[in-house]
Parts: structure tokens; C-alpha cells; sequence
């Protein structure tokens, strides 16, 4: 009970900026990786390989633009600083991110399912139908939200009572009413 209790309020406050700047960081530079970009810091080259660069300065599309300049916007609002000298980037669901489509935005704040009641849900590679199928959702999992969504889309993690993420992607939240145990956030 104490854990959930502490969880509960961990949920509840904004998010840590440390932990929101790394996902943020990940988004914006996950977009012009896909554009082509060559990463020369250790961290871009840690998290992004290079292959199939084209160099330093590539053009992004409308759509693209967009989403740099609101994480760019959130990232600002967090105060953030992440350093490319370093080699790693706290993301715990970071082997899920480089499977999507479309890329989530952080959020401020944070809500969880704690113990989904409802049927398996399949989580997509976007927020789109025709999107492959990247994860699923299954009776008791943690369920988190803490991207902001795109129309009835959300992109979610699941985890166990530990919160070690297991799986995530894109929820169309408009298929069903959700119904958890407990909520949180």
C-alpha cells in the first residue's frame, strides 16, 4: 500500500524535468536524425548510428517543423539541459521509441491506470490504424500516459506494479472506456 501511495504522489506533481528533457531531447533529435542528420556529439552518435546520414544541415517537412518547435517549446518551458558529451540518455522505454512512426511529445504532467480491467489492447506504431502493431496492453498492467495526445490517440507504457516499462505505443483512446483498478495523476 505504501508504494502505491508514493506512486500516487510521484503522479500527481508535474514530472521531473530531468527525466521529461531526456524524452524531449530523444523526440526533437529523433526527427532530423530521420532527415538525415550527422550526429558528431557523443550522445547523438550513441543514441543515433549515422547510418544513412547526409550531414549537418537537412530540411525537415512542414509536419516535422512542428514538432521540433513544440518540443523545442517544451523544452524551454522545462528548463532543459541535456549534455551531449554525455553517452547515455535516461529513457526507459527508449527501445520502443526507435520502432515508432510517429514520435510522442512530452507532456507536464502524468496519469497511470493502475491495474487495467479491460480487454487486450493493441498499441501502434502511430497514431494512425493502418500503423503496425508495436505492443499490447494486458489485464493488470500499469498503464502510463505522459505525452501530449494527438486527436483520440495517446502514446502510453505499460508496466508492472515495479513501473519497469514493458511495452508502449500509440492507444486509440476513442475504442473503449478505460476501467482500471486505481488511478493515478
Amino acid at each position: 500500500m505504501k508504494s502505491l501511495v508514493f506512486a500516487f504522489s510521484l503522479l500527481t506533481f508535474p514530472v521531473l524535468a530531468s527525466d521529461a528533457c531526456h524524452d524531449l531531447w530523444f523526440t526533437r533529435n529523433a526527427v532530423i536524425d530521420r532527415a538525415g542528420y550527422c550526429f558528431g556529439s557523443p550522445l547523438g552518435q550513441t543514441v543515433f548510428d549515422n547510418r544513412g546520414c547526409t550531414g549537418k544541415s537537412v530540411s525537415l517537412p512542414p509536419q516535422a517543423e512542428q514538432v521540433v518547435a513544440l518540443v523545442k517549446e517544451m523544452e524551454t518551458r522545462f528548463g532543459c539541459r541535456v549534455s551531449n558529451k554525455q553517452t547515455y540518455l535516461n529513457l526507459d522505454d527508449l527501445f520502443l521509441r526507435y520502432q515508432l512512426w510517429d514520435l510522442p511529445v512530452r507532456d507536464e504532467y502524468e496519469s497511470a491506470c493502475l491495474g487495467w480491467l479491460g480487454p487486450v489492447m493493441g498499441l501502434r506504431a502511430g497514431h494512425r490504424p493502418d500503423a503496425p502493431l508495436v505492443g499490447r496492453i494486458t489485464p493488470g498492467d500499469y498503464v502510463s500516459y505522459s505525452h501530449i495526445p494527438v486527436g483520440s490517440w495517446s502514446y502510453v507504457t505499460t508496466s508492472g506494479p515495479d513501473w519497469q516499462v514493458t511495452s508502449g505505443g500509440w492507444l486509440d483512446t476513442s475504442l473503449f472506456q478505460e476501467q482500471c483498478q486505481d488511478y493515478a495523476g
